[in-house]
C-alpha cells in the first residue's frame, strides 16, 4: 500500500505532514512511503533521513501521488495538486471546512475519501489523532516567546548589580491547550502570570499550573459543550467577561490571546477602548488572529502598534518550530492510519465514529 508524502506550497508553511520517524514506522508496517523530493526540508528533514528509514524519494507531486492510496498533506491541496490525485484514494490533511469549496468540489469528482484532521472528533480513543491538541502545544509555548521578545522588559525577576528588576505580569486568556501551554511556558521563563477562561473547569488546570485565576461571575457550568469547547456567549455573560478583563489587563505587561469557538468567529475580548487604558510598552500576542482574533485591532498575520501597545497577529505559529511540530503531527497521523487499518486494508467506514466526524468528501459527494 503505497502513502504519498507531499511537499507543502502553502504560504508561511514549513511542516511536513510525516516526518522520517513515522515513515520509519509506516515501512516497518510494509507501507510503501514516497516522499516528493524536499518535502521536509524546511522543518530539518533532507531526503536522506527519509531514505534511511526505507521511504522512496518522488522527484515532483505527480511521482509521488502516482499510484497512492493515500496522500498526505499538512495544508489544504491546490486544485492543481488535487488534480494528480488517483481516482478512489484516500487525502487526510488540514483542510478547513467550508473554505475550500472549490477543491472539494474537484476531490469528490474524483472520488477521493478526503480526511479534515482538524475534525478529529474529541473522544478518548481519538486522542492520539488530534492534530489540533498537539499544534496548540506548539502554539502556546512559541506565542509566549514571540511576546518575550517583543517585550521591553524581561519575564523572570532578577538580581543585578543595579539592584532587583521586577517581573512581567503575563496574563492568559483562554485556558485551551494553547493557554495552558502559553502559562507554563511563561511561568517557566519566570513572568507572573494570571489566566481566564469562561469554564469553570479551567480554574483547577491554572491554578495547577502556579497561575493566579481571575475571577468572573460569568462562569457558568453550562459555559462547555460536551465536545469540551467553549459555547458562545450570551449578551449579559460578554458584556461581564469584557468589563473583567478590561479591569485586569490594565495592570499587565504581556498579553496572550487564545479563545476560540468552533464554528464561530474568535469572540471580541478586548476593545480599542481597553488597550488604549493598558500599559505603555505592554504586548498582545493573538493566537486567534487567523479566525478574526481577540482584540478589535487584530490583524492577521500583521504587527500593529496602537496607544503604546504592540498587538501581534498570529498565524500559524506551530509552523515556526517546524521540527517538533511536524514530529507530532506525523504521530497524530500515524494513529489515524493504524485506526483505518483493519484485517490488513485501509477501509473508510462512513459509519465508524472516528471517520464519519471527518469526511469531507466520499463516494462521489461533498458531505460538508
Amino acid at each position: 500500500m503505497q502513502v504519498a508524502v507531499l511537499k507543502e506550497t502553502a504560504m508561511r508553511e514549513n511542516r511536513v505532514a510525516l516526518p522520517p520517524d513515522s515513515a520509519g514506522r509506516l515501512v516497518k508496517l510494509r507501507f510503501e512511503v514516497v516522499v516528493q523530493r524536499g518535502a521536509g526540508e524546511s522543518a530539518g528533514f533532507p531526503d536522506t533521513a527519509y531514505t534511511a528509514v526505507g521511504a522512496r524519494v518522488a522527484e515532483d507531486a505527480a511521482s509521488a501521488c502516482a499510484g497512492a492510496w493515500v496522500v498526505l498533506k499538512v495544508q489544504a491541496p491546490t486544485e492543481a495538486e488535487a488534480a494528480l490525485l488517483d481516482n478512489g484514494c484516500v487525502l487526510i490533511a488540514l483542510l478547513r471546512l467550508g473554505q475550500h469549496a472549490a477543491i472539494a468540489q474537484k476531490l469528490a469528482e474524483r472520488k477521493v475519501s478526503a480526511l479534515s484532521l482538524e475534525l478529529v472528533p474529541r473522544i478518548t480513543r481519538a486522542q492520539t489523532m488530534d492534530v489540533l491538541s498537539s499544534q496548540s502545544t506548539a502554539a502556546g509555548y512559541k506565542a509566549v516567546l514571540l511576546g518575550a521578545s517583543e517585550l521591553g522588559k524581561f519575564l523572570p525577576m532578577l538580581t543585578t548589580a543595579a539592584g532587583n528588576i521586577q517581573p512581567a505580569r503575563v496574563f492568559v486568556i483562554g485556558a485551551g491547550v494553547s493557554g495552558l501551554q502559553a502559562i507554563a511556558t511563561a511561568r517557566r521563563l519566570g513572568g507572573v502570570v494570571s489566566a481566564f477562561d469562561i469554564r469553570p473547569a479551567a480554574r483547577e488546570q491554572i491554578l495547577s499550573l502556579g497561575a493566579t485565576f481571575v475571577e468572573s461571575s460569568a462562569l457558568s457550568v453550562t459555559a462547555e459543550t460536551e465536545a469540551g469547547y467553549a459555547r458562545v456567549q450570551t449578551d449579559d455573560e460578554r458584556a461581564n467577561t469584557l468589563l473583567v478583563i478590561a479591569n485586569h489587563v490594565k495592570d499587565v505587561d504581556l498579553v496572550i490571546t487564545t479563545a476560540n469557538v468552533p464554528g464561530k468567529k474568535s469572540p471580541r475580548l478586548i476593545t480599542e477602548q481597553t488597550i488604549r487604558a493598558m500599559r505603555p510598552g505592554a504586548v498582545i500576542v493573538d493566537i486567534a488572529a487567523e479566525n478574526g482574533g481577540n482584540t478589535e485591532l487584530t490583524r492577521a498575520g500583521e504587527t500593529v502598534h496602537a496607544h503604546g501597545v504592540t498587538i501581534i497577529g498570529a498565524v500559524n505559529l506551530p509552523s515556526t518550530v517546524p521540527y517538533h511540530a511536524s514530529q507530532m503531527f506525523g504521530r497524530n497521523v500515524f494513529a489515524l492510519l493504524q485506526h483505518l487499518i483493519k484485517e490488513g486494508n485501509l477501509t473508510i467506514d462512513p459509519q465508524d465514529e472516528i471517520t464519519a466526524a471527518m469526511l469531507m468528501t466520499h463516494s462521489g459527494k461533498v458531505i460538508r
